[in-house]
């Protein structure tokens, strides 16, 4: 986060890969608030997100034990016209999962089926 500071301390702007690869790292810190701070910041600044940048804050809200802000944002990301893929699926039904929302996770598992996605094993 330090260098995203300095990039903008020198006037650089930030693209969605830069802001995809922070939210990330929020994720793996543990640090779900700041992943969604990023991406209000991210859309503020008009930068359109990805999937990829909405998987990143879904499974920040799901190692942050943010079930309902996990099934909002795969709802915004749908609205936003993208895609969810697998990596969507699988970061929300843990997220459901671990928040003790069986039939939710049991219904997006047949959703993602629908969609003509393979489970993988860590679905």
């Amino acid at each position: 986060l330090e260098l995203f500071e300095e990039l903008q301390d020198r006037g650089l702007e930030p693209n969605v890969i830069t802001y995809s690869a922070l939210i990330s790292a929020c994720e793996k810190g543990a640090r779900w608030e700041k992943a969604l701070a990023l991406l209000d910041e991210l859309q503020r600044r008009r930068v359109e997100p990805e999937t990829i940048t909405y998987n990143a804050v879904i499974s920040a809200c799901e190692k942050g034990a943010q079930w309902e802000k996990a099934l909002e944002l795969f709802e915004e990301l749908q609205t936003r016209g993208l895609e969810p893929d697998l990596i969507t699926y699988n970061a929300l039904i843990s997220a459901c999962e671990k928040g003790g929302q069986w039939e939710t996770a049991l219904e997006r598992f047949a959703e993602l089926q629908q969609r003509g996605l393979a489970p993988d094993i860590i679905t």
